[in-house]
C-alpha cells in the first residue's frame, strides 16, 4: 500500500484505528493493520478527520481591503465598493491574490471548495476565467466548483444574462444566484432555475441576506424548486433574514425547506460583521439560526465567505476560525451542540455540494487531516495544528510544531 496512518482517533468512543491508502483511496479501516506501506505516520491518538470543506468562498475578490475600505461596515457600501474596483482587476491580480488564499486554505486542511466567481458586463470574465484556471492548476491539492456568480443582478445589469450562459459553456459547474439584489426576485429565481435546467447544475444562491425578513423570496424559492423536482440540488448561503422571524412564522418555512430539501450555509465571519449595523443598542447577532435549522432536520454547514475585503476585512482562510466563532454566536458550546459542530465543516458541507466517496471509510476517497489533537470532540475548540493534509492519497501539507517555554 502507498500510505498506512496508525493510531488514529476517529471517534472519542472507539479504540484506536489504523487507516490504509492505495492508489488515492482508502483501503481499510481496522485496529492494528499489520501490512508494510511505503510511508507510514504513527497518529499517537491524535485525531484524523474527513478533509475540510470550504462550501461558500470568494477567491477572485479576496486581499482588496487596504485598496477601498468598507467604512460603514453594511452590506450596501461592500457592494458598492466592490463594483467599483472589480473593473480595474486584472487577470494577473485576480491570479495572485487568489493563489495566495488558496494556498492558505489548502495548508489548512481544506481539500474541496466551491467558490463563488463573479462576472458582469463592468468587469467581464476576469475573475471568472482565472478561477476556472486555477481550478486546473490546484486540483491535485483541492478540488475546486466554480459558481457563476452574477453579484451585480442579472435584470439590474443589462447583458448579464447572456453571460450567464457564457459562463456555462466555459465550464460552470453550478449555477449561482442573489434575488435579494435583483428585481424582481422571483424572476431572478425562475431565470436561475431554467439556466440551470438546460446545464443539468445545481444552484446556490446567496439568498436573504438582511436584518429584516420583510422581503424574503425563500418560500417561492422553495415551491419553484419542488415543482421542477430539485430537490436535494439547491444551498442558500447567509440566510440571515431567517433570525428575525418568530416560530410562527419560521417553522412553516422551515417545513417547507424540508420538503425542498435546502441545503443551508451559515457564513459567521462575514455575517457578524455586516450584519445590525443600524442597531443602535441591544445590538442582533444577525446570523443564520443554526440551531433551530440543525435541529429541524435541514442539512447545515459553516463556511467562510470572504477573507479580507469590503464584507470581511479580516481571515486568513482557516475554516477552524470560521466553525469556532460559531459557537459562541449561535450558541453550540453546550456539551450536546459542540459535537454537531466538526460535521458542519465536513459531511454536511460535501452532501450540499454533492461530494462522492467521501468520508473515512473502506472505499472512499483518500482525502484526510491529521489533527494535533487527542479529543474529536474538541477538533474544533483547540483550533489545532493540521499536521498532516493528504488529498487522494498523496500527503500534500506536512506541519512541524515545536514548542519551547522558558521557565
Amino acid at each position: 500500500m502507498d500510505l498506512l496512518i496508525k493510531n488514529a482517533r476517529i471517534e472519542d468512543d472507539r479504540p484506536l484505528q489504523d487507516v490504509a491508502i492505495d492508489d488515492g483511496k482508502i483501503i481499510q479501516v481496522a485496529e492494528d493493520i499489520g501490512e508494510q506501506a511505503e510511508k507510514e505516520i504513527d497518529a499517537k491518538g491524535r485525531v484524523l478527520v474527513p478533509g475540510f470543506v470550504e462550501s461558500h468562498v470568494h477567491l477572485d475578490k479576496a486581499l482588496i481591503s487596504d485598496r477601498r475600505p468598507n467604512k460603514s461596515g453594511t452590506l450596501q457600501e461592500a457592494i458598492t465598493v466592490t463594483a467599483e474596483l472589480k473593473p480595474t482587476f486584472t487577470k494577473e491580480d485576480v491570479y495572485d491574490r487568489a493563489r495566495r488564499v488558496l494556498d492558505m486554505i489548502v495548508a489548512h486542511g481544506v481539500t474541496a471548495i466551491r467558490s463563488h466567481a463573479e462576472f458582469d458586463p463592468a468587469q467581464g470574465f476576469t475573475g471568472f476565467d482565472t478561477i476556472l484556471d486555477l481550478k486546473e492548476e490546484y486540483k491535485n491539492l483541492v478540488d475546486i466548483q466554480v459558481v457563476a456568480f452574477p453579484q451585480e443582478g442579472i435584470f439590474k445589469a443589462p447583458g448579464t444574462e447572456k453571460m450567464m450562459h457564457e459562463a456555462m459553456e466555459k465550464g460552470a459547474d453550478v449555477v449561482g444566484g442573489i434575488p435579494y439584489n435583483d428585481a424582481p426576485a422571483n424572476e431572478h429565481i425562475d431565470l436561475i432555475f431554467e439556466i440551470a435546467k438546460k446545464y443539468d447544475k445545481d444552484i446556490d444562491l446567496h439568498q436573504d441576506f438582511s436584518d429584516e425578513a420583510d422581503n424574503i423570496s425563500i418560500e417561492y424559492l422553495c415551491k419553484k424548486t419542488i415543482e421542477e423536482g430539485y430537490q436535494g440540488r439547491v444551498t442558500v448561503g447567509h440566510f440571515t433574514a431567517m433570525h428575525a422571524l418568530p416560530d410562527e412564522k419560521l417553522y412553516p418555512i422551515i417545513e417547507l425547506m424540508k420538503e425542498a430539501n435546502i441545503h443551508v450555509i451559515s457564513l459567521p465571519p462575514t455575517d457578524l460583521h455586516l450584519g445590525a449595523r443600524h442597531d443602535e443598542y441591544n445590538v442582533r447577532r444577525a446570523i443564520t439560526p443554526i440551531r433551530k435549522f440543525r435541529d429541524s432536520g435541514l442539512n447545515v454547514s459553516i463556511s467562510t465567505n470572504n477573507i479580507r475585503n469590503a464584507f470581511t476585512p479580516y481571515g486568513n482562510g482557516d475554516i477552524l476560525q470560521s466553525a469556532m466563532l460559531a459557537i459562541p454566536t449561535a450558541h453550540l458550546g453546550g456539551a450536546d451542540d459542540i459535537v454537531t459542530v466538526l460535521p458542519m465543516i465536513t459531511t454536511n458541507p460535501a452532501k450540499a455540494i454533492g461530494l462522492e466517496k467521501y468520508g473515512i471509510e473502506k472505499g472512499n476517497k483518500a482525502d484526510v487531516v491529521l489533527l494535533d489533537t487527542k479529543v474529536v470532540k474538541d477538533a474544533i475548540i483547540d483550533i489545532p495544528t493540521r499536521l498532516y493534509v493528504i488529498k487522494n492519497g498523496r500527503i500534500t501539507v506536512e506541519t512541524k510544531k515545536e514548542i519551547k517555554i522558558f521557565r
